[in-house]
């Protein structure tokens, strides 16, 4: 059997009646993982190393999909095409790894643009690496949005009453301005 995961449980129950009985596919449900709202969760100093945080949901559906891949022949990543999808992929594959769950099982990825029975096939006949340049530019981007909105946006709610947050190509794009300037 292998393991497909997806990120939402709709696509899930959609994509397992494709592949065939060798397959089950699960959800991850998004992001597993995300950087804690605290100081040092990325350290500019120490090449932008980042320290990840799983949530008790994500940490609960993780021990899950952990016991399936155990049991199975190889994991299929099919999460989206973008580079968030790129992101999710790989923040799966490494706790499936720190949990020992994959081993030497085969492991590909998979992306389709479409949730029909022919883009899934082809899909899945098609497998390749994780795109290690989509995963840092995810790396790249989260790392700004930390460094820079963490600390733009509690001024922006002094500043401007309502305001959610400085967001993250704005956060970016202003500090580049400014320090341009």
């Amino acid at each position: 059997m292998q393991v497909v995961i997806v990120e939402s449980p709709a696509k899930a129950k959609t994509i397992n009646k494709y592949p065939g009985p060798g397959y089950k596919v699960l959800a991850s449900f998004g992001h597993v993982r995300d950087l804690p709202a605290k100081d040092g969760s990325v350290l500019p100093d120490d090449d932008f190393r980042m320290a990840w945080e799983v949530d008790g949901a994500s940490s609960k559906r993780l021990s899950e999909i952990a016991k399936y891949v155990r049991e199975s022949d190889g994991l299929i990543l099919a999460t989206d095409p973008d580079r968030e999808g790129e992101a999710i992929s790989w923040h799966v594959l490494d706790v499936l790894r720190q949990k020992k769950a994959v081993g030497t099982k085969p492991v590909q990825r998979v992306v389709f643009n479409a949730i029909t029975k022919k883009s899934v096939t082809d899909a899945m006949a098609a497998p390749r690496e994780i795109d290690q340049p989509l995963v840092e530019a995810y790396l790249a981007r989260r790392a700004l949005d930390y460094l820079v909105g963490f600390t733009l946006s509690p001024v922006l709610w002094r500043k401007l009453p309502g305001a959610r947050s400085a967001g993250r190509v704005q956060s970016v794009a202003l500090r580049l301005v400014c320090d341009r300037e």
